[in-house]
């Protein structure tokens, strides 16, 4: 068998770090594929490990504007995937108008599905796009053969939208060793000196209710606690006109002195092992996600969390974190200051996050990946799925 993906969708750290993962880790020839091809943007192709059976196409298009990705991707891949001879195709996004069967799709987005959470954007080019993008999604995982999803969550929500799918896949992302070996600097509350340094490694955006959470530092502050915060990520346009301005103002109005706030903005993938080794806490607010990479990426250093109790958060958490409202600051204050308090349930968590941490594997996603799509083929031959 030959293989295809479509890659040309992949623009976010997680799609980026998936392909990679499973790319780097995999084996797809011990599940019959002689061959992979890749079609994706120069940038990310040139991240691309480059094993023997791995042929990557970077066609020019993709460099250019969106309405010509899209047509490159309708019109153009599916000629490209039948001259190389490819008998199944990846798509590693759910928002691809690519119709080439049969085919394997991922779902990665949830903010067009969860309740309430497009609303966040207000009457916004941001969620006409949301709005135009679920339509896009449940059409391709309605006409794929399989679908993959990342948590049972995300495949219960986005199924009350498209309706239920023939074949359904559960295959969460992988963390990498680097954060898995993460030493931490200050094992704490172990000899704790100085500030509580907590960090929150997130983008900015209206789910992300970094706000909430410097309010809830100010709470904790003012009960005597010596916390700090360190806010980590990017933005997007939405962000820098609306959530941004969020930000600022409550960082304005709670620490005017900049005492306690620190914001270092977009940080790469390479440097974050590094940023969680320094911090004794780690915070989730998220209300939105389909898999929460950072959130795992914790989990595998060690740290112990305090995370949002939305989502999928408590099924890749499970009992290894102190949950809380992610919209109510005291609420968010509490569950912090029990971890402060309390030093036994403190190591306890964070030895059983990291202990969770241990199944989510690139090799363990890239092998299950890789079988999924061969049985995909296979059942679609012998029963025409």
């Amino acid at each position: 068998m030959l293989l295809g993906i479509n890659a040309s969708r992949a623009r976010s750290g997680g799609a980026r770090a998936h392909l990679i993962g499973i790319l780097t880790e995999g084996d797809p020839i011990s599940h019959g594929f002689i061959e992979v091809h890749v079609w994706s943007y120069r940038e990310l192709i040139d991240a691309l490990p480059n094993p023997s059976w791995l042929i990557k196409h970077y066609p020019t298009e993709l460099e250019r504007s969106m309405l010509r990705q899209l047509w490159w991707e309708r019109f153009s891949l599916p000629k490209a995937l039948r001259r190389s001879g490819c008998d199944v195709l990846l798509n590693v996004d759910a928002g691809t108008v690519c119709r080439f069967h049969p085919a394997v799709t991922m779902s990665r987005d949830m903010l067009s599905y969860e309740q309430g959470e497009m609303q966040r954007f207000g009457w916004s080019k941001a969620r006409m796009r949301l709005g135009l993008l679920r339509y896009m999604q449940n059409a391709s995982l309605r006409a794929a053969t399989g679908a993959v999803f990342l948590t049972r969550y995300a495949a219960g929500v986005i199924q009350q939208s498209c309706g239920a799918l023939a074949r359904v896949g559960l295959i969460p992302h992988g963390v990498g060793a680097d954060f898995s070996d993460v030493v931490l600097t200050r094992p704490w509350p172990t000899n704790a000196k100085g500030p509580i340094r907590s960090l929150y490694v997130s983008n900015v955006a209206p789910y992300k209710h970094q706000w909430y959470v410097v309010r809830a530092i100010r709470l904790l502050r003012d009960r005597g606690f010596d916390v700090q915060l360190t806010l980590t990520g990017g933005g997007n346009v939405d962000a820098l006109t609306k959530s941004q301005k969020w930000l600022d103002e409550e960082i304005e109005l709670s620490d005017p002195k900049h005492l306690f706030v620190r914001e270092v903005g977009y940080v790469r993938q390479s440097e974050l092992p590094s940023l969680l080794s320094e911090a004794d806490i780690f915070i989730f607010a998220s209300s939105c996600e389909n898999m929460p990479n950072t959130l795992v990426e914790a989990m595998a250093a060690g740290l112990p969390i305090a995370c949002s109790d939305r989502g999928p958060m408590p099924e890749v958490l499970e009992d290894g974190g102190v949950y809380f409202d992610p919209e109510n600051p005291e609420s968010i204050a509490k569950a912090i200051e029990q971890i402060i308090t309390n030093a036994e349930l403190c190591m306890s968590i964070a030895r059983r996050a990291k202990e969770l941490a241990g199944q989510y594997s690139w090799n363990r996603c890239a092998e299950e990946t890789f079988a999924f799509i061969a049985e995909t083929y296979r059942l679609k031959n012998d029963r025409n799925l």
